[in-house]
């Protein structure tokens, strides 16, 4: 094993580990070192597609327990598939090709109860119909191997954790904090949003709940979202050093733009807009919602006030209503209607308002959804759509994974700039559409404007339904429907670790990784 290890632990969800960890990659990366990503676990609807891996490990071989091919001839690498979005965004700002191996497992809720299991890029049946608690002996040596693997080719693996590593009622079962951590040895920093309050004890708690072999990979604390004068939190630094002997080694302002999503959902849910509105844009939050990160390149587009609608207040004066990605989309939908979004995305489309439905949301706005698999939860697959485009979803056992590249047709109405528009983005959804059979011969007929039932139009021109995630983040959409272009990732990465350059005790980043 080669690579040093840094991780980024926090004391609550929501703390800062993800931007953190994206942060340290392109720092790291910008010093000439190889590096790569991980998280063992992320649960998170929000994933992206990845292509079977061109790395291989130096001659290595599988460790026992694990049942996946590695390293060996390209037809045995690891597959593509999915892995959460943070991890994706985290091997960019690395500068290294997104990996499955980056986050061997994903799961995906469906229910408060029931999620999806991915592991290593791939749906496991098996594993989602497993106990919670009993997937842990399952999965381990997969997790320890991906790890293994990625040390082995890079100079620098920086870990993400979940949640806290202080839940002492998972502690047993911990596939994705301390164990990861024990396992690679890395040095770990622990992270707390001091702008909820408590910040101090959360950041004392955690380190007290630690055996001693734990507390001693904490090499440092970092107070994250600090408005005010630094200065005035004196003397807490030292007393918590004296303590626990780990030192407060950074003390981040708040950033509202830093450029990233959310990882763990819509923490955020401040509307604001650069400059003068020109267009509010609506984005209902429904329970399930997935990929919700790719409507953060919106946040940054001058004069558009993006709001997450959970009622249909939060629609009014909306320009446009977007329906998103859905983990559960009949549910999600049931969730809609009792809301009255239903009635009120009805009445803005019968005003000619723009609505745009993507993948889960395209499957809403069909006349119906047809779930013969018994996929969605408390059988609810089954049920009429929303009505507003002719077309008929069917559910299938068999999930479609993959990027696509394709070319608007010609369009009309509010969506006419896309017309002829190259895009690029990813598909993940069970779901198969067609328009409605009885509907197409009675002459109410969707245009299909993206080739291979990869989107449609109503007949006015104001409802459009896409598959394609991430249109949002090809320029050339982004610049076809606002006249504008949003920071790149390079100038989010770069921003990013030109921030903690400036806000970590000097030499402490390179004392992480130092021998």
């Amino acid at each position: 094993m080669t690579a040093r290890c840094v991780m980024v632990l926090g004391t609550t969800s929501g703390a800062g580990k993800s931007w953190l960890t994206t942060a340290l990659c392109r720092y790291y990366a910008r010093q000439g070192l190889k590096v790569a990503p991980f998280k063992a676990q992320n649960m998170s609807n929000n994933a992206r597609v990845v292509a079977p891996t061109l790395h291989r490990s130096r001659g290595s071989v599988p460790p026992e327990g694990a049942d996946f091919p590695w390293g060996g001839p390209a037809e045995n690498r690891p597959p593509g598939g999915e892995i959460g979005s943070a991890q994706y965004f985290q091997a960019l700002a690395a500068q290294a090709e997104p990996d499955v191996r980056m986050n061997p497992l994903l799961l995906k809720p469906e229910a408060d109860t029931r999620s999806q299991v991915v592991l290593m890029g791939q749906v496991n049946e098996a594993l989602s119909n497993m106990p919670w608690r009993g997937r842990s002996l399952h999965v381990w040596p997969q997790i320890a191997a991906a790890l293994d693997a990625l040390r082995e080719e890079n100079d620098v693996v920086v870990i993400e954790g979940a949640g806290s590593p202080a839940e002492i009622n998972l502690h047993a079962s911990d596939i994705v904090n301390m164990r990861v951590a024990l396992h690679s040895q890395a040095r770990c920093l622990l992270v707390s949003d001091i702008d909820r309050g408590g910040a101090f004890a959360h950041l004392y708690g955690t380190w007290a709940l630690l055996p001693a072999e734990e507390r001693a990979l904490i090499h440092g604390f970092v107070l994250n979202k600090f408005r005010g004068d630094a200065s005035l939190l004196a003397p807490a630094p030292q007393m918590l050093q004296d303590l626990t002997g780990v030192p407060t080694v950074a003390t981040l302002p708040m950033w509202w733009q830093h450029g990233l999503p959310e990882e763990d959902g819509v923490f955020d849910d401040r509307t604001r807009a650069s400059g003068a509105v020109s267009k509010t844009i609506a984005v209902i939050a429904y329970p399930r919602i997935s990929n919700l990160d790719e409507f953060q390149p919106l946040k940054n587009v001058p004069g558009v006030r993006l709001v997450w609608a959970r009622a249909p207040a939060d629609c009014a004066g909306a320009d446009w209503i977007v329906l998103p990605g859905s983990k559960a989309t009949a549910a999600d939908l049931a969730w809609l209607r009792t809301q009255g979004l239903d009635r009120a995305i009805a009445a803005h489309a019968a005003q000619g308002g723009a609505v745009l439905g993507v993948c889960g949301g395209l499957q809403m706005l069909g006349e119906a959804l047809i779930d013969t698999h018994g996929m969605e939860p408390l059988d609810l697959g089954n049920a009429p759509g929303l009505g507003l485009l002719p077309l008929v979803t069917q559910f299938d056992l068999q999930k479609t994974v993959r990027h696509t590249h394709t070319t608007f047709s010609a369009l009309n109405g509010a969506w006419a700039a896309l017309s002829g528009v190259a895009a690029a983005g990813y598909e993940i959804h069970h779901g198969q559409t067609a328009q409605h059979p009885a509907m197409a011969a009675g002459g109410d007929i969707a245009r299909e404007v993206l080739p291979g039932g990869l989107g449609w139009q109503n007949a006015q021109g104001n409802v459009l339904g896409v598959y394609l995630h991430g249109l949002f983040e090809d320029p050339r959409v982004l610049h076809a429907l606002f006249g504008a272009t949003a920071p790149t990732l390079e100038t989010v990465f770069n921003g990013l670790a030109d921030f903690i350059d400036t806000h970590f005790e000097p030499g402490v980043l390179d004392q992480l990784i130092a021998p």
